[in-house]
């Protein structure tokens, strides 16, 4: 449907993989009004519903986590290609695993998982949210670990 005139007789002028949102990007025009836009499709896949910590249910929402994961990452050098691919990654995570029902702490800490890896800055900016950290010794407690792991890991790769 034409977002300028609402028509329903458009057609496809190029069409291309995006590989970061694993969707495909199509620029059409309308056969009405002749303007072009673009379109954006992405495969549907069956995700499970989101159990939240007082027992309520919701569909899972990409959108949501995109905004959390964007506050997250504020002023640190990620671009949004890596937030939509970490997005991505959890979907398929959670598709994959076939469970019509995951909790959010599950879902959170998955999240948490693949942030680690990408920036730990905004990995301590989501747990704060996420485990609702109410006093500085929760943050330094978690820094610490991030500290002790970023040491593993290097005294390995030194090996």
């Amino acid at each position: 449907m034409c977002p300028f005139c609402g028509s329903e007789d458009t057609r496809v002028l190029d069409s291309r993989y995006v590989r970061e949102q694993q969707s495909t990007r199509r620029r059409r025009c309308c056969n009405g009004c002749e303007r072009r836009f673009t379109t954006y499709e992405r495969v549907e896949r069956l995700l499970p519903v989101i159990v939240k910590r007082d027992g309520s249910r919701e569909p899972f929402n990409r959108d949501k986590l995109r905004v959390g994961l964007q506050i997250a990452c504020r002023k640190r050098p990620i671009v949004s290609g890596d937030i939509e691919a970490l997005i991505t990654q959890v979907e398929r995570h959670f598709a994959e695993a076939s469970e019509r029902e995951v909790s959010s702490s599950e879902l959170g800490h998955h999240v948490l998982s693949c942030l680690k890896d990408l920036d730990e800055v905004a990995y301590v900016r989501f747990a704060s949210v996420y485990r609702e950290f109410s006093d500085v010794g929760q943050f330094m407690t978690e820094l610490d670990v991030l500290q002790k792991d970023a040491i593993k890991s290097k005294s390995s790769a030194e090996s």
